[in-house]
């Protein structure tokens, strides 16, 4: 299905759920970036679970987010339960318009939701020749150290950089082995999971994708990767008021209340420090790349690139859509 067309239909859709044109707009424009950069598990494949929770009014679909200026550089949010991504695009934009003024911007965000790919927000950001890092929590998915219980979520840490070519370093990365949103795609497609990346209810490695969203997640760099998780609980759930230590919903199997998600947006000017900074980046990747590589390694690349490279190949075609997925919007377009 051509890009335009599908976009629009999903649009209409948040419309058809008592969403705003411009928020249908944000909404729909960064679910169909996850599909273009291949991040399939953060796309359509979440449609029907937006408009499952703004239908049993779980999330607010016509928010009166409220935003408090700590000082110049620092902002707080409380989205009022709304859809992540009207919150996430608010507060990016927040972020961004502190660091113009003071070089620094820092805008924390209680009562979210899940918004999408972060590496999406945090590109905006380097367009304008910003740093970014941004934090969000998740869903329980991933057993503390030590824990015979999930507790984290799979907690994307994302940092992006601008390198002084179109292509930003964007890293964008859930602290778990696989991120809990391709578990689901192949639960929902049949399809088995790589080993050494989940364990069943019985702590026992499995490849069933069902199985492996019943039981636990494992997290990158053993021990390592749980204290990067616990890092993220606290940057964006302690920090900011959002629910942490195991609190955020699931968004798909548990619609007793709202997940209040918390975010954390850094953004700050790359010359800060160094004015020639996008020379010095420039220098650190061509140097980089200039290593001696690894047999079978054609080119040495940075966080960001493969990505962009998805992107700009799918915007040349139409964007497939699995059979399951067609009837989700067959139902919600005639709803």
């Amino acid at each position: 299905m051509k890009i335009k067309k599908i976009k629009k239909i999903v649009k209409d859709i948040f419309i058809k759920n008592n969403l705003s044109s411009s928020d249908a707009e944000i909404s729909s424009k960064a679910i169909i970036n996850a599909e273009l950069v291949g991040a399939y598990g953060h796309g359509l494949s979440r449609l029907k679970m937006y408009c499952d929770r703004i239908q049993k009014k779980i999330i607010n679909p016509k928010p009166k987010i409220k935003i408090k200026k700590i000082s110049p550089s620092i902002s707080h949010i409380d989205a009022k339960n709304s859809i992540g991504f009207v919150a996430a695009d608010m507060a990016i934009k927040t972020a961004i318009k502190n660091a113009k003024k003071t070089g620094i911007g820092m805008v924390a965000v209680k009562n979210s939701g899940h918004y999408g790919l972060s590496g999406y927000y945090a590109e905006q950001a380097v367009k304008k020749n910003l740093i970014a890092m941004i934090y969000t929590n998740a869903p329980p998915a991933i057993a503390p150290h030590g824990a015979l219980k999930s507790l984290f979520g799979t907690n994307p840490i994302c940092f992006a950089s601008p390198t002084g070519s179109k292509i930003p370093f964007i890293l964008d990365t859930s602290i778990s082995m696989i991120n809990r949103g391709k578990i689901r795609v192949a639960a929902k497609n049949n399809k088995k999971i790589p080993k050494g990346v989940a364990l069943d209810i019985f702590g026992k490695p499995t490849i069933d994708a069902k199985k492996a969203l019943a039981g636990v997640q494992l997290p990158i760099a053993g021990f390592r990767g749980s204290g990067l998780a616990w890092m993220v609980d606290i940057l964006s759930g302690v920090l900011t008021g959002g629910n942490h230590a195991g609190r955020v919903k699931d968004p798909f199997d548990d619609f007793s209340g709202p997940q209040n998600i918390g975010h954390l947006f850094i953004t700050f000017k790359a010359n800060l420090f160094q004015k020639n900074y996008n020379q010095r980046i420039k220098d650190n990747i061509k140097t980089i790349k200039k290593l001696p590589k690894i047999k079978g390694i054609k080119e040495i690349m940075y966080p960001g690139e493969n990505k962009f490279n998805r992107y700009r190949k799918n915007l040349k075609k139409e964007i497939s859509i699995p059979e399951n997925i067609r009837k989700d919007l067959i139902t919600l377009i005639s709803n």
